[in-house]
């Protein structure tokens, strides 16, 4: 054995952990905490805190995070969560040192020097873990080569694996350990049994377990959700059942008990649809009961999301052949170790949603199959890839949680019936209009044609990065000298008329434009700004696309030739390539089947896509066609125009979402706690009777207005109504509060209302701004005072890590507030003490911009403005209270708020309108109650 293969002779190698003798750094929103791995504590002001971490790499948490907060740029330092996501690469943590300890089974820091000592300790234990009970895998070469790499963990990580130093590391091939999956036979169609009510209450008795509490309420629910799952009797007639169940209902265990009893009857498998990941995951953990044995619910459940949330195997294996080139050894290694222990690939499950933010996204999420390039059976890596073994699963699975875009997507972009479902529950059903306005929309704009243009001709000019264009994916498909090969070569040329890099530069001058789609770009943009009324918005500018300017006209017109001039050669790439299926059955290949028909595929979805946009260029003179709204965009990143383009919308986006999800399907349940808008009539003037005739009409108003929402207008069969409400006595649990004497339009006033709230409260507080300037301005304004008060601030678009990642946070930590717009308001499920507060800045109005104003005329005028209002309050209101024992305080900062609006709230909660002093008099006296 030579030194260098010799462990015990190399210099870094020590028998204890090899710890690394640098000071921990934590960081406030006044000052700063330096300990000594002697345990000498130092606190400084930030700018001394700056200029130390600058000359010493110190032990810190969340590098982009520190770096934020000491007003720095990126500094060498050692950070945690890196050595974390080598030796933990699957399991869950909070990038915080309270998320450290909490993982890590640590005692929990309460303080700054209690934190600094947690990462002292963190470090000493993932050392030894390495140490003490080594990876079995490849954990040694990959170390290696991180370390050749530069890593600044590599000397401990090395000696606790007792391995020794390279100078040069070859990247292990990973992939090569992955098991690989087994092509079958498709299943066949499930049958058509019914699921009884009564059997369904016997399995919702079974999932919640002896002793559980009896809910009338869910037990409704259940029984009511069996419509859904009856035999469809006419094609194109589903059974829908809407079904508004208020929150602590029990919906989830509700439809999991009729949608498994379906399943199991009928061997077909269930979707059900989310529209948040957070609740994708809740779902995934609640058929645990389901489930008990992991491996039972490995093989009967699966969660499903589109290609673009999966790491590909082949993206990974270019990007360790440019590490051996040089470069990105770090970021390469860390993915590496995560695909080893991942459960399915998912870089939205078991992946550290924070660690993009710590080495790049290039390296991390741009690994995922998010550009089209797929070459399926041609790919080395396709009998492990997990994309295929994800859709081969959920064919087989009996519960598919899946989301409402590949919902929507799957319906669109696809013919094979296994992928389009029969029942489908869709939770979180308030947001389906949302989900079908992004689905089933067309963009024409430099962002998309430059990706359209790259999908067909590769990444032109991109040295040492990805370059799998259309002709490299499917060359050997179309053959020499055959008709698909011409029309390829076409395709090819047609797609060189399309924006080239660097299209943003060019477009901001007309006379800079290359080709006929820049130059439109660059008409689109000089007339987006031309047409400004005073009052642009911060991160979007628009503009009707009435009365173009002739040379508008004149550019569209040519882009719209050259559109069309692509999507000939590609339609008829597509029909040569879909001959072959014919020409050849008796001798294809079943891998090269399905290769040919993911090329159709994706060739059918961007002609449909090249032929919209030229419809669109056609019309623009005349308009849009009727049902539809145009609009020029310009959209904006920190002050900057970062795209340009056109955009088409439905003005009722769920006509095509009922023509192609809900009539294709044979029985879909749609369920949300916020189904129907909360309108009420005045009973002044009216007798009894009358009164009575309002409301039962106000009612159906309601009713119809939820039809509208999901589609279910659409359809021939009505949908059964089930309205059910929450068991909790929100009169004893909440209290609502409008403020009265704070001016919304004074920054000081706002900002001090949060700050003198959130700390009434001890914490525990959702701050939600309809505008990202007023969240940063009030963010700014109490950050110091927060701190001082011992309460954690947290703030989307302020701090270095993604919404997730935050509210995950806000979740664990009962004391802190989070500040968030209408992302986080969708996002959030905080059960407990956690929150315990909401502010809005001001009423949740929606934006004034021109798909608004299309669709306030078509959907009732003001009235369609005050149903969103309160459908957003309602929707907000109802995350107070998540489980027995919560209380919650909801309070309006703007005086301005209607009347009209508070039927958003439950009807027995007083709505008070008081001074803020009161208000926060009255937030400190009722979330005290009962709290030690």
């Amino acid at each position: 054995m030579t030194p260098d293969s010799d462990p015990a002779r190399s210099p870094i190698y020590t028998a204890e952990t090899p710890m690394p003798q640098a000071n921990a750094l934590v960081v406030g929103a006044t000052g700063a905490v330096f300990l000594s791995p002697d345990g000498e504590i130092e606190e400084l002001v930030k700018a001394q805190a700056a200029r130390r971490a600058q000359k010493t790499p110190p032990l810190i948490c969340h590098a982009p995070a520190v770096a934020a907060q000491l007003g720095t740029g990126k500094f060498p330092a050692m950070d945690l969560l890196e050595l974390f996501a080598f030796v933990r690469p699957a399991d869950f943590c909070l990038p915080t040192p309270a998320g450290l300890a909490a993982a890590l089974m640590l005692p929990a820091p309460h303080d700054p020097a209690s934190a600094a000592a947690t990462l002292l300790l963190a470090a000493e234990t993932l050392l030894t873990q390495l140490r003490v009970d080594p990876d079995p895998g490849q954990a040694p070469a990959i170390a290696q080569m991180m370390t050749a790499a530069g890593w600044i963990w590599g000397p401990q990580v090395l000696g606790a694996l007792r391995t020794a130093p390279k100078t040069a590391a070859l990247p292990p091939r990973i992939w090569q350990a992955l098991p690989e999956w087994r092509e079958e036979a498709p299943p066949p169609p499930p049958g058509d049994d019914p699921v009884p009510p009564d059997q369904a209450l016997q399995r919702l008795v079974q999932l919640l377990g002896a002793g559980a509490e009896t809910r009338p309420q869910q037990r409704e629910f259940t029984a009511a959700s069996t419509a859904a799952f009856a035999p469809r009797d006419e094609a194109g007639e589903p059974h829908v059942v809407l079904a508004e169940a208020g929150t602590g209902v029990g919906k989830t265990l509700g439809y999991v008990a009729a949608a498994s009893l379906w399943a199991e009857r009928n061997r077909g498998p269930v979707w059900i649809s989310t529209y948040t990941r957070n609740l994708q995951r809740q779902i995934d953990q609640e058929l645990d009961k389901l489930y008990p044995d992991p491996a039972k619910k490995r093989r009967l459940s699966v969660v499903r999301k589109g290609r673009e949330n999966y790491l590909c195997l082949l993206n990974l294996a270019e990007s360790a052949n440019r590490a051996h080139l040089g470069g990105g050894g770090i970021a390469l290694g860390l993915m590496m170790r995560w695909v080893l222990a991942t459960r399915d690939g998912d870089t939205g499950g078991d992946f550290p949603a924070w660690l993009p933010s710590l080495v790049g996204y290039e390296p991390t999420l741009g690994l995922t199959d998010r550009r089209g390039e797929c070459i399926y059976s041609a790919c080395d890596h396709y009998q492990r890839c997990f994309i295929e073994r994800t859709q081969r699963r959920a064919r087989k699975a009996q519960l598919v949680i899946a989301n409402h875009a590949l919902v929507m997507a799957n319906a669109v972009r696809t013919s094979a019936a296994l992928d389009r479902p029969s029942r489908i529950v869709f939770d979180e059903g308030h947001h389906l209009f949302d989900a079908a306005d992004s689905a089933f929309s067309a963009h024409l704009s430099g962002v998309e044609t430059a990706e359209l243009r790259r999908w067909i001709r590769s990444a032109e000019g991109a040295r040492g990065r990805r370059a799998r264009g259309l002709e490299n994916r499917i060359s050997d498909l179309a053959g020499d000298g055959t008709v698909a090969a011409d029309a390829l070569r076409l395709a090819v040329r047609a797609a060189g008329r399309l924006p080239s890099q660097g299209w943003m530069t060019r477009v901001r001058s007309l006379a800079g434009a290359k080709g006929p789609a820049e130059a439109f770009l660059a008409g689109v943009h000089h007339q987006v700004h031309g047409r400004q009324n005073g009052y642009p918005g911060a991160y979007s500018l628009e503009a009707a696309t009435t009365n173009p300017d002739l040379q508008l006209v004149e550019s569209a017109n040519q882009l719209s030739a050259s559109l069309k001039a692509l999507a000939k050669p590609m339609e008829a790439l597509n029909q040569a390539l879909a001959a072959r299926l014919d020409d050849d059955a008796a001798t294809l290949e079943t891998a090269t089947r399905q290769r040919i028909e993911a090329a159709c595929r994706g060739l059918e979805w961007r002609r449909d896509m090249v032929t919209a946009w030229a419809s669109m260029l056609t019309d623009l003179e005349g308009g849009a066609p009727e049902g539809f709204v145009d609009w020029f965009s310009i959209e904006r990143y920190d002050g900057q125009d970062v795209d340009v383009g056109m955009c088409r919308h439905w003005i009722d986006p769920t006509q095509p979402f009922a023509g192609a999800v809900l009539k294709q399907a044979h029985g879909v349940l749609i369920t949300s706690a916020s189904l129907r808008d909360s309108q009420t009539p005045s009973p002044v003037g009216l007798d009894d009777d009358d009164i009575s005739a309002e409301v039962a009409g106000a009612e159906e108003t309601n009713w119809l207005a939820a039809e509208v929402r999901t589609g279910a207008h659409h359809l021939a069969l009505p949908p059964r109504r089930v309205g059910l409400e929450s068991p909790f006595d929100y009169a004893a649990l909440t209290r609502i509060l409008i403020v009265r004497d704070v001016r919304r339009d004074n920054p000081a006033q706002v900002a001090a209302a949060y700050r003198d709230l959130f700390v009434a409260a001890g914490g525990g507080g959702l701050g939600l701004f309809t505008a990202i300037g007023r969240l940063r301005g009030v963010h700014e304004h109490i950050a110091p005072a927060m701190a001082k008060a011992g309460i954690s601030l947290l703030a989307q678009h302020v701090d270095a890590m993604d919404t997730g990642t935050l509210v995950d946070i806000f979740r664990v930590e009962t004391n802190a507030c989070l500040l968030g717009t209408d992302a986080v308001r969708d996002g959030v499920d905080v059960p407990g003490r956690s929150l315990r507060l909401i502010i809005f800045d001001r009423v949740p109005w929606p934006r004034p911009d021109i798909l608004h104003r299309a669709r306030k005329a078509a959907f009732g005028g003001n009235a369609y403005d005050d149903r969103i209002a309160r459908l957003r309050l309602k929707q907000a209101f109802g995350r107070l209270v998540r489980q027995a024992g919560d209380r919650g305080v909801f309070v309006m900062l703007d005086s301005r708020t209607p009347t009209r609006l508070t039927t958003a709230f439950p009807d027995d909660v007083e709505i008070q309108r008081i001074g803020i002093k009161d208000a926060i008099a009255q937030t400190a006296d009722f979330l005290s109650i009962g709290q030690p």
